[in-house]
């Protein structure tokens, strides 16, 4: 691959937290080589508020994020993705849409901090752990040399990020 710059998408099922944090992180460390997006199978149709708090807290710019269908990403006109990761479980398990171009596809997948009950404190922590690990994912992609490693390495090396 060139260094270009590549389009990613974040898959889970509500995109309302977990999809959204990725979207947002990969955004802000992407350094204009990453365009991130977001989007689920069952969109919730907003934004969870402690993804957004989560976001502000890491320094992280919060407007404009949206829950939305992926559907929108596999329509004529749409961006084309060059990586196509799953953040939840259940998103990994279903019959995604056919993806124009091909994208390079792995499984990020992380628990639901918005499952997370109990007190207003506890919901932000799962939020704040959920997006340590995704950033520490993010962290680790930014760092392959893309120019130098062909497609079947990169993807070798993106599915391994999705277990650390």
């Amino acid at each position: 691959m060139t260094d270009k710059s590549y389009n990613v998408l974040f898959v889970c099922t509500h995109n309302s937290a977990r999809s959204i944090l990725a979207e947002g992180l990969l955004n802000h460390a992407g350094d204009r080589r990453f365009k991130a997006y977001s989007a689920g199978s069952q969109p919730a149709g907003a934004v969870n508020p402690f993804a957004l708090l989560t976001l502000s807290r890491m320094g992280i710019p919060v407007d404009g994020y949206r829950s939305k269908d992926w559907s929108e990403f596999s329509r004529p006109g749409a961006p084309e993705m060059d990586f196509v990761f799953t953040v939840c479980d259940n998103a990994a398990g279903e019959v995604c849409p056919v993806w124009p171009g091909q994208p390079m596809t792995g499984h990020w997948g992380v628990p639901d901090p918005s499952a997370v009950q109990g007190s207003d404190e506890e919901k932000a922590r799962a939020f704040w752990d959920t997006a340590v690990i995704l950033k520490r994912r993010i962290d680790l992609m930014l760092t392959l040399p893309m120019a130098s490693l062909d497609r079947l390495a990169i993807q070798r090396e993106i599915r391994a990020i999705g277990t650390r």
